[in-house]
């Protein structure tokens, strides 16, 4: 009968970490496969298995995962840094970039092809450029206060006809201008420009009038009397020795403006006042004049319903998830991230190793037993992946577009300050 050998047999795990990468085989390990297409990308999730392998000894100690663990990891780490770097430039760009054409993105988060919004920034990695500075936000909350101020914004103005009734002093424009919008014609017959598009909406008025036909405006005409500022380009009615006084410009403008309100408010005898939309006349019209009044009004508008006169960006970006970033080509990334991205896949790794390693606190042996450190790997991977985040934002925000900004005003500034310092030549000698 043989005599048993009962001396200890070292046994190897049945996974361990290669000492190199096989590039062939990074496709295949990829969760995602983003940059399966990327050659530069596969060569480098292939030398990141050597780079592992040394950094946590693996010519020491054997190293329980797969290089498809590793493959993997370096997926993730490009997909974080290209996370942390769109984040950055979303801050930059997003106000410029309200009401732009946005995009339909795939499972990669690449742009769809064939999409009507997304067609025409398909393939233009959008990440990748330098939008033109436009004060987009600004733009647009000057629009809606231009409307309601009465000096500009992107809502149309319409006019409106009332007829008169004698003796009758209240009048419901609401009513009387939606009818129209339904009729499609207003109270002297005319075809009216706003028709079906009042319905229930509320119109708000922005003024009320009335007036004669004129062949010319008296400040401007021959035949005004005025005798202020006429025709100076010949002599029109004025005689030889007419003596006019020489103004500024200003001044002119100021009188036509003056000339002009009191055309359409000072010389009318009526006034009104508006209460909900219902118009009240003073004093009551009788049956001869004014056969009419007018009124300018604008339609409100839905925030959402879209102007069809003109794109105004109702489907276009409104926050940083619409924006047309896609996934960064791996390309693209200098030394300074590929470094970066380097450190985070290693960090990972070590993560992974000590999930591992974790799912048993000891190995026995004869006589002893052998203690794991999956809980310190853990912990050290997860304080490295927060400073490798930390120390990449830190930069990325020291240069934003408003610190170059300011960097560059404060260069100007010690210039300047140098420059003053400087004898001028003439003093020189």
């Amino acid at each position: 009968m043989a005599i048993p050998n009962l001396s200890p047999v070292s046994q190897q795990s049945a996974v361990v970490l290669p000492a190199t990468g096989t590039y062939g085989d990074v496709s295949d390990a990829l969760p995602y496969g983003i940059y399966n297409s990327s050659t530069e990308f596969l060569s480098g999730a292939a030398a990141q298995v050597a780079y592992v392998y040394k950094k946590l000894g693996g010519d020491v100690l054997d190293i329980e995962i797969k290089a498809d663990n590793v493959y993997a990891a370096y997926e993730e780490a490009v997909l974080e840094y290209g996370y942390l770097i769109n984040s950055h430039q979303a801050k930059n760009v997003l106000s410029d970039f309200l009401g732009t054409t946005t995009g339909s993105f795939d499972h990669k988060g690449e742009l769809e092809s064939g999409i009507p919004l997304s067609s025409s920034l398909s393939g233009t990695t959008m990440a990748l450029k330098y939008p033109r500075f436009e004060f987009a936000y600004a733009r647009r909350v000057a629009e809606g206060m231009g409307v309601d101020a009465g000096v500009g914004g992107n809502i149309t103005e319409y006019s409106a006809s009332i007829k008169t009734i004698a003796a009758q002093q209240d009048y419901d424009l609401q009513e009387i201008i939606a009818s129209a919008s339904v009729s499609g014609v207003d109270a002297v017959g005319n075809t009216v420009p706003y028709q079906g598009l009042v319905g229930n909406k509320r119109v708000t008025i922005k003024g009320v009038y009335y007036k004669t036909p004129h062949a010319m405006w008296r400040f401007y005409g021959y035949y005004g009397g005025l005798n202020t500022v006429g025709n100076l380009s010949n002599y029109g009615q004025y005689s030889d020795d007419s003596t006019f006084e020489v103004i500024p410009t200003w001044q002119n403008k100021a009188q036509s403006m003056a000339f002009e309100d009191s055309i359409y408010s000072r010389n009318s005898h009526y006034s009104y006042e508006i209460t909900d939309n219902f118009l009240r006349l003073y004093p009551k019209p009788v049956s001869s004049s004014p056969a009419y009044f007018w009124v300018k009004f604008t339609v409100s508008t839905d925030p959402w319903e879209i102007n069809s006169r003109a794109d105004d960006g109702i489907n276009g970006v409104n926050n940083m998830n619409t924006i047309p970033f896609e996934n960064i080509p791996y390309e693209n990334i200098n030394s300074i991230g590929k470094q970066w991205i380097r450190r985070f896949c290693l960090s990972l790794c070590k993560e992974t190793l000590g999930q591992v390693r974790s799912k048993f606190g000891s190995i026995p042996i004869p006589g002893a037993e052998v203690q794991l450190n999956g809980s310190d790997l853990l912990s050290q991977a997860k304080e490295e992946q927060e400073a490798l985040r930390t120390e990449l934002k830190e930069v990325l925000d020291e240069l934003t577009y408003t610190k170059l900004m300011t960097g560059d005003a404060e260069s100007v500034e010690a210039v300047n300050n140098i420059n003053k310092k400087i004898p001028l030549k003439i003093f020189v000698g």
